[in-house]
């Protein structure tokens, strides 16, 4: 788990990164109808943290003992594919500040780790959720998934920022 820990904060690093010294009217700055901004990209990145860590949380209380083989969460950040968001992740349309998102992030992430703390790696991998790609993941594996699909996000705000230049 140490390692998935890493992960994901290092990439949460990577992220912040990204969007330093980008005023909070370039965040939100929209360059094409139906594709998200910047900050949508972010605000969509938290909404899937916290629902991921409530699925995570709700999963460990009340889901079955399965025996669930390992994913390859790492093809996540393969962005050839396309794959919808589910409209409880789907950000707002309303604009919000880099510390706000940043606010929100922070919370989101400590709830995470919180959770992985009092949570033994035995448990994480007895029960899973399923994933609209992967099928099945144990939860132990979601916590990578995180860390993969913020750095497939990292890749479009990427390109989005070539476009504002």
């Amino acid at each position: 788990m140490k390692e998935s820990i890493t992960l994901i904060e290092d990439t949460r690093k990577e992220l912040f990164d990204e969007l330093q010294n980008l005023s909070d009217e370039k965040l939100n700055q929209s360059l094409h109808p139906n594709r998200w901004t910047i900050m949508q990209v972010v605000d969509h990145l938290y909404l899937m943290e916290k629902a991921v860590t409530a699925s995570m949380i709700k999963t460990l209380e009340h889901g079955e003992t399965s025996m669930i083989d390992d994913k390859p969460v790492n093809l996540t950040v393969d962005r050839s594919r396309k794959v919808q968001a589910p409209s409880y992740v789907e950000p707002a349309d309303e604009k919000k500040t880099l510390d706000e998102m940043r606010e929100k992030l922070k919370n989101s992430r400590k709830d995470l780790l919180h959770f992985l703390t009092t949570t033994s790696e035995d448990e994480l991998k007895s029960k899973g959720n399923p994933h609209p790609v992967f099928g099945m993941v144990r939860l132990d594996q979601w916590v990578p998934f995180i860390g993969y699909h913020e750095k497939r996000h990292i890749d479009q705000i990427r390109e989005l920022k070539a476009e504002l230049s």
